[in-house]
């Protein structure tokens, strides 16, 4: 049995956030290290769940209204 893929990532890279969010390099990962953004580690790899990031958003949102 197969799995369809879905063409928006499940985890997107440090850079992807960095360009998602238009922030730097260092600040994604003050983001991470705060653990105001949610993030995994595979291997040596950094991940951020995009539900991980979309919550992020809403709760930068809400904390702005």
């Amino acid at each position: 049995m197969s799995v369809p893929l879905s063409t928006t990532p499940e985890a997107l890279t440090v850079p992807e956030v960095m360009r998602a969010l238009r922030l730097s390099r260092f600040k994604v990962y003050d983001l991470i290290r705060s653990r105001e953004l949610q993030s995994i580690k595979i291997g040596r790899c950094r991940r951020v769940p995009a539900d991980a990031l979309r919550t992020f958003i809403d709760h930068q949102l809400e904390e702005a209204a």
